[in-house]
């Protein structure tokens, strides 16, 4: 039923073309408009009547199936799929952060008492060191098998080309190395292409969309965790511009997703632990400390992996959480420390606290003075352009992949191409390199002599034929005289542009460590630089520079700055470069602002995600909750029929998940004031469950549920489809007061649109119902209702809305 039948209706003439079911397109106003049904509520939104269809995107598959027991129709996917970027995905469905306080609810919240909740926070602190411990696990895993399988590759290739270099056939070696690396980098994109392309990229777009409140399909289920760990071990051997950090925090995050709920859905294995925290709040939580732990086992800083999950990631914080997070943070990183110094024979050292290690700086020797403050602050201006410039690069390239490269057989070509060209890059540019270093005191680990004299090693060779985690450490800590600056000139520009082709991908790969390279790279030649201009004084140090540089990199390309300090700062080991990383980080940040968005926001934009920002836009005042809400609104009678249930629960034009509840006498249409909502998944937990009784007797006792009932089917409610209602069922009623929420948020319809968002968007809602002074329901405020109004370019705009 309608709340209200005298709404006035969205389309100017009020006529209605006729709907033919077998093209699949919504229903069409003759005005030119099309009637677009919301995913959260029953709310029809306006958008322009073209709709486009996205295709697989870098990060994140927008053709996942709704409903896993539904066949799905073949489509013959075009050539070009248009985009458009000022658009707004319906396909994303958002999570119930906001508990439903219900009856059953709140009986089983008294009958817990002191003692059994200190048993539900100790249960706690059990999973976070679980999730610790599993995460620091899988870094050990990721880190052993790269090192193994990178050290076998250049092992081969090394052998091959000093073979080769005496009696010449060096295209054989270019030709070995470039198929190695494709093949290598071929499996890593078959399996992320093919099984789980949530699995691609760093994860960490997906993540923050996770925490808030977006659900994205697949991104915590454990074919993913496999996916990825197999994924980014095979972009790093394939010699790829990529990283094994990032996606640590991904594989944090899954772990964590699993541990808390005691349960696997992918094995179908139910342990019958955890039980309490089945639902998307607690799992929220826990998701969180998972992502921090990620950090913390990728770069051996616990505080940072905190800060990285306030800053970057968790949309909700409170005070008890920071301390639960750090704990698992501490434990990560001492399981890492732990097994990787018993891996590398020095059990009692515990000398390896992450999967990188930037190596101590030496504030004696490599101190800074006063005179180098502008001097850092002008690198974080050059790190601010060149990550802009990145960002925009990749933009376009986004696009691009977007319109052409969709179908998954291209993205593993794509993937191929790119490991093939790295290895040929390399390989010319160490080949054309005449810069020799002498053998002695360096720490290369695969020295490449080529056309050096006896005793000497090709410099270029250090910066491409190595992991590059090894290679940033190499340019921070090589004494000065290590690099030509013709080589690292060469190396910076080249790895630019590889490192910015390389993300996105359909690969499993990072893009913090390409960055720290580049931006190390840069900052020792400006360091080398320096050293010239002031005749060698001891303060231009190149390695502090390298540093420096880096830090001005990251923070440009991605723009994080509290966390990225100290994560910096941890893994130096290091106080003393504090201050000149935070400038150079903000000043980073504040300049590539200028131009254009952070890395990850910007991929969370193509992928047309209904992603929530802190703030509301400056410029939405003058809006209010009946401009942005959507109408007219689904409601059900507190006791409905089964029939109409199943009904509007079986509405292929529409996916609500949220139903407002009114008072009403099933036998008049008269419409009384709201009375609590309802959900889509408890409504399929009724009927799956058969809760409702005889029109003749709603007097009986109906079959008590409990709460357990609906944590056993979190999170993947079946669908309507496949729950069978006779005939004779339909006439039945079903009371829906013991289940429903009695107190929903609401706002009158004259609230101002900052305050809605501030409301909205603090307790995490997913539903927002907009009442009259009658607390009559006139409208319903989603996400997509929020997330559509964005500050442009000519200040407050409003995105399309469509089916992608």
């Amino acid at each position: 039923m309608s709340c209200r039948e005298d709404l006035a209706h969205p389309c100017g003439n009020g006529l209605w073309s006729p709907f033919d079911p077998t093209d699949g397109s919504p229903e069409q106003c003759l005005g030119g408009m099309a009637w677009l049904p919301g995913l959260d509520h029953g709310d029809p939104l306006l958008t322009p009547s073209s709709f486009l269809r996205i295709g697989q995107l870098s990060n994140v598959d927008l053709n996942e199936d709704i409903h896993e027991l539904e066949t799905e129709v073949p489509r013959q996917r075009p050539n070009e799929i248009p985009h458009n970027e000022k658009l707004l995905s319906l396909k994303y469905e958002s999570l119930d952060y906001d508990n439903s306080e219900n009856q059953l609810f709140l009986e089983e919240e008294r009958r817990i008492n002191h003692a059994a909740f200190r048993t539900v926070e100790i249960k706690r602190w059990v999973i976070c060191a679980m999730i610790g411990i599993l995460t620091g696990l899988v870094a050990c895993f990721i880190d052993i098998v790269v090192e193994n399988l990178a050290g076998l590759k250049y092992r081969v290739v090394k052998d091959n080309i000093d073979k080769f270099t005496a009696k010449g056939g060096l295209s054989f070696s270019l030709l070995l190395w470039a198929t190695l690396n494709a093949s290598v980098v071929m499996v890593g994109s078959l399996i992320v292409a093919f099984i789980e392309p949530v699995a691609a990229g760093s994860g960490i777009p997906q993540i923050k969309c996770y925490l808030n409140g977006v659900k994205i399909p697949h991104v915590v289920r454990l074919k993913t965790l496999v996916i990825k760990v197999c994924g980014v071990i095979l972009s790093v051997v394939g010699g790829l511009a990529v990283g094994k950090e990032g996606p640590m925090i991904h594989s944090g995050s899954v772990i964590a997703a699993g541990i808390s709920q005691g349960r696997s859905t992918s094995l179908k294995r139910d342990f019958k632990i955890f039980e309490y925290f089945r639902r998307d709040t607690e799992k929220r939580d826990f998701v969180s400390a998972g992502a921090a732990a990620g950090v913390s086992a990728a770069f051996g800083a616990p505080v940072g992996g905190v800060l990285f999950s306030l800053e970057e990631g968790a949309s909700f914080w409170n005070q008890f959480l920071t301390w639960r997070i750090f704990f698992a943070s501490m434990i990560s990183t001492f399981t890492l420390n732990s097994v990787l110094s018993v891996y590398h024979g020095n059990a009692w050292d515990l000398s390896s606290p992450g999967l990188i290690n930037f190596g101590r700086f030496d504030s004696e020797k490599m101190g800074y003075t006063i005179q180098e403050i502008p001097i850092f602050i002008f690198m974080g201006v050059v790190g601010g352009i060149l990550g802009a410039l990145f960002n925009a690069l990749n933009y376009w390239l986004t696009m691009f992949r977007i319109r052409y490269i969709h179908r998954p057989c291209l993205q593993v070509v794509e993937a191929m191409l790119v490991a093939a060209v790295t290895a040929t890059v390399g390989f010319v540019m160490i080949y054309c390199s005449r810069d020799c270093q002498p053998i002695q005191g360096s720490s290369v680990a695969y020295p490449l002599q080529l056309f050096c004299a006896d005793g000497e090693y090709n410099s270029m060779a250090t910066a491409f034929f190595n992991t590059p985690e090894k290679s940033v450490v190499n340019l921070f800590h090589d004494p000065p005289g290590s690099y030509n600056p013709m080589t690292l000139g060469m190396f910076t520009l080249m790895y630019f542009f590889l490192a910015c082709w390389t993300y996105g991908l359909t690969v499993s790969a990072g893009v913090f460590i390409p960055s720290l390279l580049i931006g190390a790279a840069w900052g020792r030649l400006f360091g080398i630089s320096l050293s010239y201009l002031t005749k060698g004084s001891i303060w231009a140090d190149p390695g502090k520079y390298a540093l420096m540089g880096a830090a001005a990199q990251l923070g440009g390309i991605v723009r994080m700055t509290l966390s990225l300090t100290v994560i910096m700062m941890e893994a130096t080991g290091n106080v003393t470069y504090g201050f000149p990383i935070m400038l150079v980080l903000m000043t980073a940040k504040i300049v590539g602002d200028y131009f254009v968005e952070g890395l990850y926001d910007m991929h969370i934009q193509l992928q047309s995600v209904p992603f929530l920002h802190w703030e509301a836009p400056v410029t939405s005042h003058s809006l209010t909750a009946r401009e942005v809400m959507s109408t007219p609104v689904t409601c059900l009678r507190r006791i409905e029929r089964v029939g109409t249930v199943v009904d509007i629960l079986s509405d292929t034009s529409s996916n609500h998940n949220g139903f407002p509840v009114v008072e009403s006498n099933p036998d008049t249409t008269q419409v009384a004031g709201l009375r609590g909502l309802i959900l889509r998944s408890q409504l399929i937990v009724l009927l799956k469950h058969k809760v409702f009784v005889e029109r003749a007797n709603l007097s009986l006792v109906q079959r008590r549920l409990k709460l357990k009932d609906f944590r056993d089917a979190y999170p993947r409610f079946p669908p309507i489809q496949s729950i069978h209602v006779s005939q004779d069922e339909r006439e039945c009623m079903i009371d829906l007061s013991e289940f429903m929420n009695p107190s929903p948020y609401t706002v009158p319809q004259v609230t101002s649109w900052q305050g809605v968002f501030k409301l909205f968007r603090a307790l995490g809602l997913r539903h927002l119902v907009v009442v009259d002074n009658r607390n009559e329901v006139v409208g319903m405020v989603t996400r997509k209702d929020l997330a559509r109004y964005r500050l442009g370019k000519e200040g407050l705009e409003e995105l399309s809305l469509a089916q992608t």
